[in-house]
């Protein structure tokens, strides 16, 4: 997959011929101001921002902590487990990886893959599948600490945005599905994901009155929570109240003592009204944290559904990875950029240890990561701060960790996993074009059917039909028509000929990135034949990025293409001369 590649430079053209630019003379004195101002890292960065960090990592540990605990557990892994991951991630690979305000940890998009090599690997055996799972993160992460130290972090620029977008919404749907029934106290009778989704109104029905309180007052407060605007109230972390108020009403309702209640037992209309409550509602977590480790179990290594759990986990964690930080990157105040190639390598290795260890695989987190910038973060000793709090917490204070209610834990996750596929995904989705929501919608039917591998897979496939149906010819689907030429001193011309869509995306980052930094680059369009949303989207975030550093960027050429929607960054196609 290569791109015919022209590079002329010409230091002298004819002066009379030279377009003329806008004046950036502006924008580069506020940089240059900027860059002097930027916090220093290493040992001279903690010492300069440790109250900033300190604080920062603090308000972080709070939202991290019932995170990862409901994470590791939705997951089929013991609830330590999310929070060793943390730690690891904290301590470890905020030294190590190439962001700055970036919080490593477990995340919710990881839930399904690692359930799934659990219940496949342990085949009913719980405890099995949790180590022979955790063998196939050591080697899934090897393969991603490879990736990064040969530079693949561009690899994420092959997947089509809406496919990816559709992965996260059908985790979503997964999430919610499986989530809500712990909420509501009650375990369904369920083989599948559509029988556990098909169970929803019988656990509805059979719920649990004091543990679906539990969960149900838990939701209300995330949902009230988006709509307040004192931004002094902003400032206490949603889960944390989620989880102060569970544990109260555990309490209340004694949770820590098994006892059998009735629930309005005069209404003659409610199928029964016995129920049972007691510490199995409740996390279990070890007194002391040194028994909260594990070792893998390497005795499937050769086995194909071994090999499929590795490269899923490997698949999902690093694009995950390097979405979420190229994400974090636009949310720095000082609109650094993070080395995706250093922070693949970094999270990577975080992943060898967690694996060895009893972990969970980590990956940059976009929730707490923006966090962490909204509450002044400066450098990464922020999450090293947030690691070290975790292990103090855990250390000191397992018994506090145990009266948590469950239910509490799952009204955050299925919040988070509304979040991944709310009407409003789907309606941004729409906005692009009804191509891309077609893709979206095409992935989240082929996760929810198959697996993400192959749901993703046919979501590429169904973007690649999208564009043979726009007429995109053979000969244009693997390459892309590229020129680069320097016609002033420090003026780059860059002109796109032929089809620019996700399967040659990769031709054009790997050589716009030989461009120096801080000069102008002119992207002319005009030629295409087709640009899709992916192109669209790089192009953009592209000049965004080349505009931070430094430099100015500008795109022209789509005034003879027809745009499939009104989003300025949706697919076109060049209309008759």
């Amino acid at each position: 997959m290569t791109a015919e590649m022209n590079v002329i430079r010409v230091a002298d053209c004819d002066a009379s011929a030279r377009r003329p630019w806008r004046d950036h003379s502006k924008s580069m004195t506020s940089y240059a101001f900027q860059r002097a101002e930027l916090p220093l890292t290493g040992l001279a960065g903690l010492k300069q921002n440790w109250r900033q960090d300190a604080v920062a990592g603090f308000l972080v540990f709070l939202i991290a902590l019932p995170l990862c605990l409901g994470i590791a557990m939705a997951s089929g892994f013991p609830p330590q487990a999310g929070v060793i991951t943390a730690i690891v991630g904290g301590l470890l690979v905020s030294r190590i990886n190439g962001s700055f305000v970036t919080i490593n940890g477990p995340a919710a998009g990881l839930i399904v893959v690692v359930l799934a090599s659990v219940q496949d690997l342990g085949a009913g055996d719980a405890m099995a599948g949790y180590r022979y799972t955790l063998a196939a993160i050591v080697c899934a992460s090897v393969l991603q600490t490879a990736m990064g130290l040969c530079r693949a972090g561009k690899l994420s620029a092959f997947f089509p945005s809406s496919a990816v977008h559709g992965m996260l919404a059908a985790i979503g749907i997964i999430i919610m599905s499986k989530q809500l029934h712990v909420m509501l106290g009650v375990k369904p009778d369920a083989d599948t994901l559509f029988q556990t989704i098909a169970a929803i109104p019988a656990s509805l029905r059979d719920m649990n009155p004091e543990v679906a309180t539990i969960g149900g007052v838990g939701l209300l407060i995330l949902i009230g929570w988006t709509l307040v605007t004192n931004r002094y109230v902003k400032m206490i972390p949603a889960p944390l109240v989620v989880v102060i108020v569970g544990m109260a009403l555990g309490q209340y309702f004694d949770l820590d003592d098994e006892h059998i209640f009735l629930f309005l037992p005069d209404t003659a209309y409610l199928p029964h009204h016995e129920f049972t409550i007691g510490p199995k509602f409740l996390v279990a977590i070890p007194n002391n944290f040194l028994a909260s480790f594990a070792f893998p179990d390497f005795t499937p290594i050769f086995s194909l559904v071994f090999w499929q759990q590795v490269f899923a986990i490997c698949l999902v964690g690093s694009l995950e990875t390097l979405l979420s930080a190229a994400a974090v990157d636009k949310l720095d105040p000082y609109k650094r950029t993070s080395d995706l190639n250093r922070d693949l390598a970094a999270v990577g290795l975080g992943n060898i240890v967690c694996g060895l260890i009893g972990g969970l695989p980590m990956i940059a987190e976009i929730v707490r990561s923006s966090a962490n910038c909204t509450n002044g973060a400066r450098t990464g000793w922020a999450n090293f701060f947030h690691g070290a709090f975790l292990l103090l917490f855990v250390a000191l204070f397992p018994k506090l960790i145990h009266e948590i209610p469950l239910a509490s834990l799952a009204a955050l996750l299925v919040f988070t996993g509304f979040r991944l596929a709310s009407p409003s995904v789907f309606k941004k989705t729409l906005a692009i074009g009804w191509d891309q929501l077609g893709v979206f919608c095409i992935t989240i039917v082929g996760v929810l059917a198959t697996d993400l591998i192959i749901g993703v897979a046919i979501g590429v496939v169904a973007e690649l039909v999208f564009h043979l149906y726009r007429s995109v010819n053979w000969s244009e689907v693997l390459r892309l028509r590229l020129e680069i030429e320097e016609k002033e001193p420090e003026v780059f011309h860059v002109r796109l000929g032929g089809a620019a869509f996700f399967a040659n995306v990769l031709a054009l980052k790997k050589d716009l990135a030989l461009l120096p930094r801080g000069k102008t680059v002119v992207f002319d369009v005009s030629e295409t034949s087709t640009i899709d949303h992916t192109v669209m989207e790089f192009l953009h975030h592209y000049c965004e990025d080349y505009e931070r550093a430094g430099g100015a960027a500008e795109l022209y050429g789509l005034d003879n293409h027809a745009s499939k929607s009104s989003h300025p960054l949706a697919p076109r196609k060049r209309t008759a001369a």
